[in-house]
């Protein structure tokens, strides 16, 4: 009976050190998951000085880290993540030139920017330099924000919230989206067909 009861007592204190054990370990998984990303985006810039390279990953990991650690948090605010958000751009500024820059926010948000504004300059080539312009400043802001987005789902969502303000705008200046979308669709598909 003794025996019994120590060893219900053990298993009971063991039980919260396993849950401390538990949750560094998903810490660590986490942070594995997140230096694997930044690696992957890093290795679009070649930086051949090594410690810059580490720097770098250092400050884009712990972005990453921070804005998940806000995300779970109780004291979610806009302010805080403007904050990481603009702290975060700034030290990635002082080690890297502003192409860089924009790589790894392109990086940080599965290159959407790039690919949307050439869908849509491949869909209407008669675009306006003003138009042109607006769409790209559309999609710039849509990035600044994506980039502090805790999932993919929330990055693609704020794309997709700009995407309709562009579509909208494009067809108050009369274009008819869907059917520039159809021969967009027909010039690619000719365009294949013709072995291209």
């Amino acid at each position: 009976m003794k025996l019994k009861h120590i060893l219900i007592c053990i298993g009971l204190l063991a039980c919260p050190l396993l849950k401390a054990q538990s949750q560094p370990d998903s810490e660590q998984a986490y942070i594995a998951t997140v230096t694997k990303r930044s690696d992957k985006i890093l290795a679009e810039l070649q930086i051949a000085d090594s410690v810059k390279y580490k720097r770098v990953r250092e400050i884009m990991v712990k972005q990453y880290s921070d804005l998940n650690k806000l995300q779970e948090s109780e004291e979610q605010t806009e302010q805080k993540r403007a904050e990481l958000h603009k702290h975060y751009v700034s030290q990635l500024a002082s080690q890297l030139t502003p192409a860089q820059v924009e790589k790894i926010k392109d990086g940080m948000t599965y290159g959407v920017l790039p690919v949307t504004y050439k869908a849509y300059t491949d869909m209407i080539p008669t675009l306006k330099d003003e138009e042109k312009s607006q769409i790209m400043s559309w999609l710039t802001e849509a990035r600044e924000q994506a980039m502090d987005g805790g999932s993919s789902e929330e990055k693609h969502k704020v794309f997709g919230k700009y995407k309709g303000r562009i579509n909208n705008y494009l067809s108050g200046r009369g274009y008819n989206i869907q059917e520039e979308r159809k021969n967009w669709e027909a010039r690619m598909k000719a365009f294949k067909s013709n072995g291209r």
